[in-house]
């Protein structure tokens, strides 16, 4: 395989993907709009593009982390209209099965191929590339991809047809967001009872409670410190509405991922939306009247 990757959007994920890449002896191709961003990641070795279809034209393969369903869109319009050869794209990004679909048609349409293949594991994970690829879409594809997969993640996982790593990718993060809730909670309850914080995380972690977004977001909510995010608030909420939307469509009830909601939302609205998503401890210590 050519070791040549074009990488779509350098936010937390995209950017931590692509430095692994590089030191994975890729070479990678980096597209963002902004210029901080860009300016990092060029001084690691990423040659910086104006667009996706700028991308398109220099590589088969394509790796998209965006933040929203129309940067998505604008994203698969630069690829269809650029003129380049068939290309895959490695679609990683969470949005609803619906966006994932359109752009999967649209670029089907236009000759390429997209892999539906959202991300198991937050920013901290990205970074030391322990993150799990819920791969879908196109068998060969997948395959074809196996080498790019081993650059930034530590598993792949082939779900099958297109959209089911998406389906997969909303049941997991259903269950991230009861265990974030039920970290702070924790945390909060350990406080108020005069436990040493930083003793109940250590015993917690090496128990039967444990979990991994506890071993994660504990030591924030700990040090009472939620920067720098490996998930903010502002785009987690996405997720949740995502999650939600998604239930909704399938009348399934989800009563203790409903319960969580109302603290998420109050996360955002105390101000803590470019923090990370551990900060929904801040909420609950207020609550229980903790300094």
């Amino acid at each position: 395989m050519d070791q040549v990757v074009g990488v779509i959007g350098l936010g937390i994920m995209g950017g931590a993907m692509a430095r692994n890449l590089r030191v994975d002896g890729w070479r990678v191709l980096g597209v963002d709009p902004d210029p901080a961003r860009c300016a990092a990641l060029a001084e690691e070795g990423v040659r910086i593009l104006p667009d996706a279809g700028a991308a398109a034209r220099e590589s088969r393969l394509l790796l998209s982390s965006l933040p929203t369903p129309a940067a998505l869109c604008a994203t698969v319009e630069a690829i269809a209209v650029a003129g380049a050869p068939p290309c895959i794209l490695v679609e990683t990004s969470t949005f609803a099965l619906e966006d994932k679909q359109a752009a999967e048609a649209a670029l089907r349409a236009a000759g390429h191929v997209a892999l539906d293949c959202p991300l198991s594991g937050t920013g901290a994970q990205a970074a030391r590339r322990d993150l799990v690829v819920y791969a879908s879409g196109d068998g060969e594809a997948v395959a074809h991809c196996a080498p790019l997969f081993a650059g930034f993640a530590r598993a792949t996982h082939n779900l099958g047809a297109f959209g089911n790593g998406t389906r997969m990718k909303l049941v997991a993060n259903l269950l991230v967001a009861i265990h974030n809730v039920a970290s702070a909670e924790a945390m909060v309850l350990a406080e108020k009872a005069g436990l040493d914080p930083e003793q109940v995380f250590e015993l917690v972690r090496s128990g039967a409670g444990t979990s991994r977004v506890f071993e994660l977001r504990a030591p924030m909510m700990v040090a009472r410190r939620y920067e720098p995010p490996t998930m903010r608030n502002a785009l987690w909420a996405k997720d949740l509405a995502v999650i939600g939307a998604f239930a909704a469509a399938l009348d399934c009830p989800l009563p203790l991922f409903s319960a969580v909601l109302p603290l998420h939302a109050a996360t955002l609205a105390e101000g803590h939306g470019a923090e990370d998503t551990a900060a929904v401890h801040a909420v609950i210590a207020r609550m229980a009247g903790l300094p």
